[in-house]
């Protein structure tokens, strides 16, 4: 992004030419591609898949080391998560962006793009999936999300940490989170997203299903619990063959509890919910685009969402 004095603030202007000029001499052998060209904010589920499908070409080539992918840093942790899911083989794929504008005092893309270009042809990086590079630390996909509208380092691993950094010229990667790729046959579009919070009625839920969506990732309370009126809806749900995916509202931990109450883990696990173990709520969704996509039956979502 640069600052337009006609639209009144950045728009997307650097092109992949004017990147790449910017990077110093000496560094693996980088090719460029645009395939899109907008805020993150405006992506559909058509813009996601087309760069799946791109970076997943460029995997498959032979003389190609890792990917880098350039994106705004809205919905990154999505297509980051789609990636890491979806496309198979052991290169690296590292998403990168900037907090600041190109027009900024101390816009921090080109660094970011640098250690992401580092991280991309760094042979310690293959098999580490899909990674976001942000302020020289390495996050893997699964955990990474965006935790601060305007910091630099906004990207973080709640409970987890970075994975690895980037130390001047060297690549550290300290911990390798354990990784299996899904069957890829697209994304379904009909899978919705709610949030729990305290009195909230059913009435979402229930316009959900009257709209025939197939999936709900429900972000519910503490360890994944809901109130007592909720259960009925879900209840409802699963007999009409809706995947329920319970996250969590927290920023970490596991979806789990040891409590007896109704609404608690043990209610939900009674009714068939999925449980997204460690995904927040956006990237559960991602998921279950991917898994009710591919899956034939019910018993194919239960596998495909377990593995």
């Amino acid at each position: 992004m640069r600052h337009d004095a006609a639209a009144g603030g950045a728009v997307p202007t650097l092109s992949a030419a004017d990147l790449k000029a910017a990077l110093p001499a000496g560094l693996p052998e980088v090719r460029t591609e645009e395939l899109v060209n907008l805020p993150s904010s405006h992506f559909t589920l058509e813009t996601l898949a087309t760069i799946r499908e791109r970076v997943a070409a460029l995997a498959a080539e032979a003389d190609v080391a890792g990917i880098v992918v350039t994106h705004g840093t809205d919905t990154l942790e999505e297509t980051a998560c789609l990636l890491d899911l979806t496309v198979p083989g052991e290169k690296p794929i590292a998403l990168t962006g900037a907090m600041r504008t190109a027009s900024n005092v101390g816009y921090e893309g080109y660094a970011n793009l640098l250690a992401a270009i580092r991280v991309a042809a760094a042979p310690q990086a293959r098999g580490l999936g899909a990674v976001v590079v942000f302020n020289d630390e390495i996050h893997a996909a699964r955990y990474v999300t965006k935790m601060h509208t305007l910091s630099p380092a906004t990207f973080q691993s709640p409970g987890w940490g970075p994975v690895g950094r980037v130390e001047g010229e060297r690549v550290v990667v300290a911990r390798r989170p354990e990784r299996r790729v899904l069957p890829w046959r697209g994304l379904e579009s009909k899978v919705a997203l709610l949030k729990l919070t305290v009195g909230m009625e059913t009435d979402l839920l229930e316009d959900a299903l009257a709209r025939s969506i197939r999936g709900v990732v429900v972000e519910a309370l503490g360890g994944g619990r809901v109130p007592t009126w909720w259960l009925p809806v879900i209840e409802r749900a699963r007999e009409r063959g809706v995947t329920v995916v319970i996250a969590s509202r927290c920023p970490s931990g596991r979806v789990w509890d040891a409590y007896g109450y109704p609404g608690a883990y043990r209610t939900l696990v009674d009714l068939g919910c999925l449980f997204a173990e460690g995904l927040n709520g956006q990237k559960a969704r991602v998921k279950l685009m991917v898994v009710l996509a591919a899956a034939q039956d019910a018993d194919e979502t239960i596998n495909l969402w377990s593995n």
